[in-house]
């Protein structure tokens, strides 16, 4: 085992402390014989630097014609150059040598070639600077009731004391996404920093024309505003200069994904109880900063008296089959509204529904893949009132399989369509939905039908009304006993009346 220096260091102290030689290398750890090799001033710790090849340089005849290329295109790697060694001269330059030409480059490299990026440590102040980014949970997959949650993660972080908010995000990186998860973030928070940093937002601009882009950049100006932050991006390309909080992606997934693995399952009931996973994640890595969130929270300016607008505005008309668009997604709503202008606020996850001055209804958003083209989000309970007098309208119905609350119920359809006329097949599952709206029903109800039809027997509507509509309870009326007053207790009255 080679000498340390260490151990030379420690074995001198003692021989200076008047310790004999033995008990010096005893105490340095060293033997005897190192110990007087120390004394006598022999070299020890290991061989001696030789500063003579062991063979010839298998790329002196040709070296030349490589730092030419180097010096031209200095990012050359070497598997590149071998391989054009071997080009020029087939058989001489096998395979082997590349961790040689590897070494060969990288000293070259270090002597002549250009200059690498500097990065600059920053020292940030409390209170001074908020960072937010979107990352992606690769190498797990989450899961809702059995089904593929596709989302991202917004994480927001304070620079000095690494106070942290994650929220999930169902859509794209779109602005609605970042002004609404900051927004949220700052009301955890409690309190405002001076600046606020993202990058490029180049995701929120894809696709965009420069008059959108424009009116994205006013909004994210006037949002920062609001709440008296200066907005600043780092620029295209540049991760690095989002540092404080690209880093600490890393650290918060791995975080995630190492509760996962305790938790043993990457299934939730719910995406509210995915996200109540998630706000607990990032508790626990709070708590461990709380000394310095503590000191920061108390230099942040205070949050204005109202959120900002955190959300995207648009107008739509709805049509006469009940439906508006909005961003490629068809939506239902009550049949009242046709004709009727909307005014509609979008977040990540719902649409809020305006209607003159006041909010009318909340409808969960759904949001577009590339390449999957148009979506629909139709819910039978707007339109069932109508449809029960026009029953034969679903059998070509252009959003029938949308209206259908799942996939029971297209099941169901397909089946009957099998067994019964298109009128009766239509006529019977407008009545089941009808059904199922009065006492919202329609999972359990659709669940029994399949079940049902399974078994080889078909139900009638008379039969599912039995089965899910409530049963009132009868009840008998109470006797009333009555008594006919006589007449002369009206003679008394008159009497009484022609007296006063």
């Amino acid at each position: 085992m080679a000498v340390t220096k260490q151990q030379v260091r420690v074995f001198m102290a003692h021989r200076a402390g008047g310790k004999t030689q033995s008990t010096a290398a005893a105490k340095a750890g060293i033997s005897e014989r190192t110990g007087r090799r120390i004394d006598a001033g022999n070299p020890v710790g290991g061989a001696k630097a030789r500063h003579w090849r062991t063979r010839a340089d298998p790329f002196a005849a040709v070296w030349g014609e490589v730092a030419e290329q180097l010096h031209a295109t200095p990012d050359l790697q070497a598997i590149t150059l071998l391989e054009w060694l071997q080009g020029r001269f087939p058989g001489e330059y096998p395979d082997s040598l590349l961790r040689t030409l590897q070494r060969r480059v990288k000293a070259w490299r270090a002597r002549y070639g250009p200059d690498k990026e500097v990065m600059f440590p920053q020292r940030h102040a409390p209170g001074e600077r908020a960072l937010s980014d979107f990352t992606v949970l690769k190498e797990m997959t989450v899961t809702v009731r059995g089904e593929i949650l596709a989302h991202r993660l917004y994480h927001f972080r304070l620079a000095y004391s690494g106070w942290c908010h994650a929220r999930v995000i169902l859509g794209g990186e779109s602005y609605t996404a970042l002004a609404e998860s900051l927004a949220e973030a700052l009301e955890h928070l409690g309190g405002v920093p001076v600046e606020h940093r993202t990058d490029s937002l180049s995701a929120a601009f894809r696709n965009l024309d420069a008059q959108a882009q424009r009116d994205i950049t006013a909004r994210y100006q006037a949002l920062c505003a609001h709440y008296g932050m200066r907005p600043s991006r780092n620029n295209p390309g540049r991760g690095h200069e989002n540092g404080s909080v690209e880093s600490p992606h890393g650290h918060l997934k791995r975080r995630i994904r190492q509760r996962l693995k305790l938790r043993g399952s990457t299934d939730f009931d719910s995406l509210a109880a995915y996200r109540t996973f998630i706000d607990e994640v990032v508790a626990s890595i709070n708590r461990r900063n709380a000394s310095r969130i503590a000191a920061e929270r108390t230099v942040l300016a205070p949050l204005p008296c109202q959120r900002g607008a955190d959300y995207t505005e648009a107008l739509v008309r709805v049509t006469t089959s009940s439906t508006f668009t909005y961003s490629r997604v068809l939506y239902s709503v009550p049949a009242r509204l046709i004709g009727e202008r909307l005014r509609v606020h979008a977040y990540d996850d719902r649409l809020v529904l305006h209607h003159g001055g006041q909010e009318l209804l909340t409808l969960s958003r759904v949001h577009t893949v590339p390449g999957g083209g148009r979506r629909r989000s139709i819910d039978y309970r707007h339109v069932i009132a109508w449809l029960v007098r026009k029953p034969r309208a679903l059998a070509a119905l252009a959003f029938r399989d949308d209206l259908l609350p799942d996939d029971n119920w297209r099941s169901i359809y397909r089946r009957l369509g099998a067994l019964l006329s298109t009128e009766d097949t239509c006529k019977r599952v407008v009545g089941a939905l009808k059904l199922a709206a009065d006492h919202d029903c329609a999972q359990a109800l659709g669940a029994d039908w399949q079940a049902a039809l399974q078994r080889g027997h078909c139900p009638t509507l008379a039969e599912l009304q039995t089965r899910f509509a409530p049963r009132s309870a009868t009840r008998s009326l109470p006797v009333l006993q009555s008594r006919q007053h006589p007449l002369a207790d009206y003679d008394c009255l008159l009497k009484e009346a022609s007296y006063g």
